[in-house]
């Protein structure tokens, strides 16, 4: 089994007039995968205007654990009340950084990912740099290389680099991508 980090890449099309159905049951599945040890984070890419499919990620610390949720009870039970919301399923699993930048085949060239990345990673750099390194000048090289590369790693590979790969899909995949609607608000009427 594996010991890296794996997502798993769903894609799902939705029904025709259950649109609002699905962005809720998307949502349900997102909050599920969070009580799973092992669960590093999930994200749900609406289709362009003229589109219907979804693409949804999860992400695991490792196989074991993406396996432990793919196969419990409350996900197929999940699945079972999303059944009728959508068509033609797909998925597929992919380590390290290529899932952020989709399945393959549908990969933007090497060079845009590694704009992508570049554009997240600068100004977060610039910033700790700006903010830590006075407090970080007294300690040696191999200390301050440490300190950043330990705090800006996290940070870069589950906030950044995806908010990037985000904002910059419709550059990246050349298909222009919508933002989910809001979520729908749990007060009690």
């Amino acid at each position: 089994m594996s010991t890296s980090p794996v997502t798993l890449m769903v894609a799902r099309r939705v029904a025709k007039g259950r649109y609002q159905d699905l962005i809720a049951w998307l949502r349900e599945g997102e909050q599920l995968a969070t009580d799973f040890a092992g669960y590093l984070g999930s994200g749900v890419l609406a289709p362009p205007p003229d589109g219907d499919e979804f693409q949804i990620i999860f992400r695991f610390a490792d196989e074991q654990t993406l396996h432990a949720w793919e196969y419990s009870a409350s996900r197929t039970a999940w699945l079972e009340r999303g059944s009728e919301l959508f068509a033609q399923p797909s998925e597929h699993r992919v380590r390290g950084m290529d899932g952020w930048f989709g399945a393959i085949g549908q990969r933007p060239p090497r060079w845009k990912q590694a704009v992508a990345i570049w554009l997240a990673f600068f100004p977060v750099s610039l910033l700790f740099n700006f903010l830590l390194g006075p407090l970080l000048n007294e300690l040696g090289l191999p200390s301050r290389v440490f300190i950043s590369t330990l705090i800006l790693t996290p940070l870069m590979v589950y906030l950044f680099i995806p908010m990037s790969t985000h904002i910059l899909a419709s550059w990246l995949t050349g298909a222009p991508q919508r933002p989910l609607p809001a979520k729908p608000s749990t007060q009690n009427h």
